[in-house]
C-alpha cells in the first residue's frame, strides 16, 4: 500500500529544500492548491504536501518517516483522522496514543519543529467527528502543539486575506516564519467549513 506515493515522495524529497512547511494529512488534503497559495500569499518557505489517500493514524508514524522526515521540516501541519472515524468510536484511547506517538517521533527528529494538529471537517455536525475534534484539541494542548480549528463555517475571502497579508508584509511586520494560525488560514481556508 502506498508504494507509488512513497517512490514519488522520496524522489521529490531529493529536490526539496529542508526547513519548510509539511502538510501531512489524508485524502482531503491531496488536492490543496499549494502552488497558487504559496505564490499568492508570498510564502517564503517551501511548502510540501506529503498527504496520502485514506491515511490512518495507525500507519502515520511509519509513513511520516518514509515520506516527510527527510525534509527536516520547520513546521508540520497534521491533518489526520478522517480515515479513522469508525475505528475511533471503539478505540479512542488507542487513537490518542498513536497520535501522541507521532508527535513524539516528529519532535525526536527536530526538537524545534512547530507542530499543529488540525481539526477534521464536520459540515454535517456528526457527533463522532465532533468528539474526535475534542480529542485532537486535547492532544494538541497536552503535547504543546497548536490546534488549528478548520471546522468553523465561514466565508473565506482570499482577496481580503491577501490584501491584509500584503499590508502586514509591506509594513515589515512579518518575518519569513509565519504564525501557524496564519498558515492554517492560508493553506486550509479554501476548504475550511465547506461541504465535502
Amino acid at each position: 500500500m502506498y508504494e507509488q506515493e512513497m517512490r514519488t515522495y522520496r524522489m521529490l524529497n531529493d529536490l526539496a529544500e529542508p526547513d519548510g512547511i509539511v502538510i501531512f494529512g489524508g485524502s482531503d488534503d491531496l488536492e490543496l492548491p499549494l502552488c497558487e497559495l504559496k505564490q499568492a500569499f508570498a510564502l517564503e518557505q517551501g511548502v510540501y504536501n506529503r498527504s496520502l489517500p485514506d491515511l490512518s493514524v495507525k500507519d502515520a508514524a511509519v509513513l511520516y518517516e518514509t515520506c516527510a522526515a527527510l525534509l527536516h521540516p520547520e513546521t508540520v501541519l497534521l491533518h489526520i483522522g478522517e480515515a479513522d472515524r469508525g475505528w475511533f468510536a471503539e478505540n479512542s484511547d488507542e487513537f490518542d496514543r498513536l497520535y501522541r506517538n507521532l508527535i513524539t517521533q516528529i519532535r525526536s527528529q527536530n526538537k524545534k519543529c512547530r507542530i499543529a494538529v488540525l481539526s477534521l471537517n464536520n459540515p454535517s455536525d456528526d457527533p463522532v467527528t465532533a468528539e474526535m475534534n475534542q480529542h485532537l484539541k486535547y492532544i494538541a494542548e497536552s503535547e504543546r502543539c497548536e490546534y488549528g480549528d478548520i471546522t468553523v463555517k465561514r466565508v473565506w475571502n482570499p482577496k481580503e486575506t491577501k490584501e491584509v497579508t500584503s499590508f502586514v508584509q509591506a509594513m515589515g511586520l512579518v518575518q519569513t516564519r509565519r504564525a501557524i494560525y496564519d498558515l492554517v488560514k492560508i493553506l486550509f481556508g479554501c476548504t475550511a467549513g465547506q461541504e465535502p
